[in-house]
């Protein structure tokens, strides 16, 4: 069952934000619907590649950010969980027949902390821009640069130093 990235953050916007457990139920619930067996590997590894390329970004939420309603409402304070919603490189598509998910699914509808989540990919992508230099990833680095643009219009977050220090590098 292949899904462009799209088609994923499609899926995960039905819901607003999904664990990756429920993400993968989801999808499998999808291609049940589309007629088709589900290659749990193949999308563990697009949602993985979404998640690299910014399509889809994780949300870490503690116990007491009350932003994200949890899959475990027994979690103690401190405790973190782990969401995936729609990431700044996206354009959201619904794939064929997955207009029933939120129906079928017993996962609530989540609204994620914008500014909380902003600020989680603006730390990540400074932090692989840092490790696109050690390895000398001129492709990653050029990637990444095109990121910035995407994260500026996503989310209310800086990262003029950021493409600055992009520039500084593929200049070199």
């Amino acid at each position: 069952m292949s899904r462009t990235y799209d088609e994923l953050a499609g899926v995960v916007d039905l819901f607003g934000a999904l664990t990756h457990a429920e993400l993968a139920a989801a999808l499998d619930e999808l291609a049940y619907k589309q007629g088709s067996e589900t290659d749990v590997e193949a999308l563990s590894e697009a949602v993985d590649a979404a998640i690299e390329e910014y399509y889809l970004v994780e949300y870490v939420a503690t116990a007491d950010d009350r932003s994200v309603e949890t899959s475990d409402p027994g979690r103690r304070a401190g405790e973190e969980e782990t969401f995936v919603t729609v990431g700044p490189a996206a354009f959201p598509s619904i794939p064929t027949n997955a207009e029933d998910l939120p129906h079928i699914l017993d996962v609530p509808r989540r609204e994620v902390d914008r500014t909380a989540l902003g600020e989680q990919v603006r730390e990540r992508l400074a932090a692989e821009v840092e490790a696109a230099a050690e390895d000398d990833d001129e492709e990653r680095l050029e990637r990444l640069y095109d990121v910035t643009y995407d994260l500026d219009a996503w989310a209310s977050v800086e990262t003029d130093a950021i493409r600055e220090q992009l520039v500084t590098l593929l200049q070199d």
